[in-house]
């Protein structure tokens, strides 16, 4: 059953946030009216500067993409992690509540525990493994207070793959930021047609090994116990809502 179902939005102007990240300049490729503020415009970690901001442009739907995402940096820098995932989320919504606008949530996979793989949007979330992981889920929790919302649980990687050795324990659905950012583009321009509160887009299960090999050849072999943080071993997402979700989408846009 949907979770929810949403208003057809006003027409109106969609306000990015962390439009210079990687999946913030794929979007604002791939959906040139995006308004996405610098941070001298646009502080997240400064409420005054939210406010300021949705007054000025006075947006319908904001899409939440900045965030803190070194996943092994963020267990020594943690209070900034917190600052910029929970604080800068906290402040979005407090201003957004005034505005009854439609809230997108760019979220991780990592919200999960990560044994068993195959999660699904209504699983249970957590525990966690690393401060990261509990960043983002605190920031899912405050975003669930707005009536108007939809939490995007995804994962990419730039391309092609960025380091030399890729782990063959640690199983995913994430994709190449080619292959997410379309998709994501997809669902933010229809979203009045999307009846959910939370969806999950990536793409099939595998080792991060094998989704190394696509984009470099002469990647290595490495056990995630390398990487100095605890990490899953199988996080990978159940697209099914997504993919009859996107098939219906793209059957009304022919």
């Amino acid at each position: 059953m949907p979770e929810a179902e949403h208003k057809e939005p006003k027409a109106g102007p969609i306000l990015l946030t962390g439009g210079t990240g990687r999946l913030g300049t794929a979007l604002r490729g791939l959906m040139p009216g995006l308004i996405a503020p610098g941070r001298e415009e646009l502080d997240i970690t400064d409420l005054c500067s939210v406010e300021r901001a949705l007054m000025r442009y006075q947006p319908q739907v904001v899409v939440h993409a900045a965030a803190y995402t070194n996943v092994a940096r963020a267990e020594t820098k943690k209070a900034l992690c917190w600052r910029v995932n929970v604080e800068g989320t906290r402040n979005l919504v407090r201003a957004a509540l005034k505005c009854n606008l439609h809230f997108v949530h760019i979220s991780t996979d990592y919200v999960f525990w990560g044994d068993r793989g195959g999660y699904r949007e209504d699983d249970p979330v957590g525990p966690v493994r690393n401060y990261y992981a509990l960043s983002k889920l605190a920031a899912e929790e405050v975003v669930r207070v707005l009536p108007r919302h939809l939490v995007i649980r995804t994962s990419f990687r730039p391309s092609p793959w960025p380091y030399p050795v890729a782990y063959t324990d640690l199983y995913t659905s994430q994709d190449y930021l080619e292959v997410i950012a379309p998709q994501i583009a997809l669902a933010l321009q229809n979203l009045a047609r999307i009846p959910y509160h939370t969806l999950h887009i990536a793409t099939e299960r595998k080792s991060v090994y094998e989704l190394a090999k696509r984009t470099r050849p002469d990647v290595r072999p490495a056990s995630k116990q390398e990487a100095g943080v605890s990490l899953p071993e199988d996080i990978s997402l159940d697209v099914s809502r997504w993919k009859l979700q996107m098939a219906l989408l793209e059957s009304i846009s022919k």
